[in-house]
């Protein structure tokens, strides 16, 4: 038997005959809830939800790709100079072979210093409207040890609102924008976000 027998169920309300609906009661709130979600641990995930930093390091030419770069910061975590050095380099050898992967020249590269450890993510615009995206991964204030990340590792709630944010500003500044390509490759590399990201 699930240990969420009881879950989205509820005593009645005082005075309220057993079987009616207490007011204000939701069909949401006694539906149960399926055997594989794990209630304990979203709830603890909810309990230390927290904002996270997030700031624009400026647009580098890596490997021949424009690359639009975000550092995002856990509390007590900075981004360093040495940090953003080294997720550079890592991402240089993967957008080497960018074209063969159908890379359209534009990447987003996101250096997370986490609480549990540092990320870098490189996001590529690739051929028919999709995105190619690498993930490494390494101990905490050691970028020399980035290693990629195993087959499947996604983008962490932090990371996938900057990527939210870059689809947008990609479709917005270069799908549909209007002018020369140039001048359209600066609205997007000027198309940022910034501050803190829930």
């Amino acid at each position: 038997m699930s240990e969420l027998k009881g879950i989205g169920e509820s005593e009645p309300a005082p005075g309220a005959v057993s079987g009616e609906e207490p007011e204000g009661a939701s069909k949401a709130a006694r539906t149960p809830v399926p055997g594989a979600v794990d209630v304990r641990a979203l709830t603890a995930l909810a309990e230390t939800h927290h904002a996270r930093a997030v700031r624009p390091l400026g647009t580098r030419e890596i490997a021949g790709h424009l690359v639009k770069v975000y550092a995002i910061e856990a509390p007590g975590r900075v981004v360093t100079e040495r940090e953003e050095a080294s997720a550079l380099h890592v991402a240089g050898p993967h957008l080497e072979l960018g074209r063969a992967r159908g890379s359209l020249g534009l990447a987003v590269l996101i250096l997370h210093a986490g609480g549990d450890g540092d990320y870098v993510l490189v996001q590529t615009w690739i051929e028919a409207s999709m995105s190619d995206l690498a993930v490494f991964l390494g101990p905490a204030g050691r970028p020399d040890e980035m290693r990629p990340g195993r087959v499947g590792l996604a983008p962490c709630v932090w990371e996938a609102a900057v990527i939210a944010h870059e689809r947008d500003a990609y479709v917005r500044n270069v799908l549909d924008g209007t002018g020369p390509t140039a001048e359209r490759l600066a609205a997007w590399g000027a198309d940022v976000t910034r501050g803190h990201l829930r």
